[in-house]
């Protein structure tokens, strides 16, 4: 096997785990890390070598980093440049602009690429390597990471702009979808209010101009039936949606539908705790239309 198609992947949980296995049933040699033990042992199980020391990983061809903040990738990014022999990281994190503007800044003072890669499809999407990726980069830095980002979203890849511009426009999706989420949910409730089947009521709306995937397929599948079980979770959307009210305000703008649907992310965040699924938002903002109901405690409380 060519020494070009060896790949670290760093962070093995929901959406890294998949996205190593995707590499590896694609023919590339996979070597993961986790701090989690139960993570690598489960990336183990599926044929992907694991090392609890991420420095074992340093100089890796290339590296696809799936982690759960920004910090975490300012800290990651220079232990992975400590050996030479990096040629691209593709960063699938929902992180900032401004930490992917550094790291690229940092890959490039070390001759490798690095691209913002924040990735959507959920774990579905991860394990049979049709994510979508919204791309910053610079034209050679996705060139140098083209190999890997094909064999993750099967070319199903936007390049938006230069680096950091991945996440402002995954961040923007991501609070329009936490929008909709509430008002989707809102809607429903008046509907049920009135003693209309909010399931029919969906079912009519995702055909008309107010309907989107929201109503058309993730109150259907998740809340309407009450499991709840996106695999997304709450905490996670919660904090998208704050950080991208975040960006806007500090280049001078102020979006206030959003960052009022953002507050009420907060507020369920108080009810429901950050491991509850991103779907229960729900059952705070209209709880009538899912069998779970509403929250009847505050976890910590």
């Amino acid at each position: 096997m060519s020494n070009k198609r060896r790949v670290a992947v760093i962070g093995l949980g929901s959406m890294g785990g998949a996205m190593a296995a995707t590499l590896h049933r694609a023919g590339w040699d996979v070597a993961g890390f986790d701090p989690s033990e139960s993570a690598r042992r489960a990336a183990a199980q599926g044929g992907i070598s694991t090392t609890a020391d991420i420095q074992d990983l340093a100089g890796t061809p290339y590296a696809v980093l799936s982690l759960p903040s920004a910090k975490v990738v300012e800290s990651t990014v220079p232990a992975l440049l400590t050996a030479p022999g990096t040629i691209a990281i593709i960063d699938t994190t929902t992180s900032e602009p401004d930490t992917s503007k550094s790291m690229a800044d940092l890959a490039a003072s070390r001759g490798a690429a690095f691209i913002d890669a924040p990735v959507s499809g959920g774990r579905d999407g991860a394990a049979t390597g049709s994510l979508s990726a919204f791309v910053g980069a610079t034209e050679d830095a996705l060139d140098a990471a083209e190999p890997v980002l094909e064999a993750l979203t099967g070319g199903k890849y936007v390049h938006i702009g230069g680096p950091g511009s991945g996440n402002v426009v995954k961040l923007l999706n991501n609070v329009l979808a936490a929008a909709n989420m509430v008002s989707v949910g809102e809607a429903l409730g008046v509907a049920k209010a009135y003693g209309i089947d909010p399931a029919v009521a969906a079912a009519s709306i995702s055909n008309a101009s107010g309907g989107s995937k929201v109503s058309a397929a993730m109150y259907p599948a998740w809340v309407f039936s009450g499991t709840h079980d996106s695999g997304f979770s709450l905490g996670l959307m919660a904090r998208d949606a704050a950080l991208a009210i975040d960006v806007a305000r500090r280049i001078g703008e102020q979006p206030e539908l959003l960052a009022a649907a953002s507050m009420q992310w907060q507020d369920a965040l108080t009810a429901l705790g950050p491991a509850a699924d991103f779907t229960e938002i729900a059952r705070t903002v209209a709880p009538a239309v899912t069998p779970a109901g509403a929250p009847t405690t505050i976890p910590g409380a």
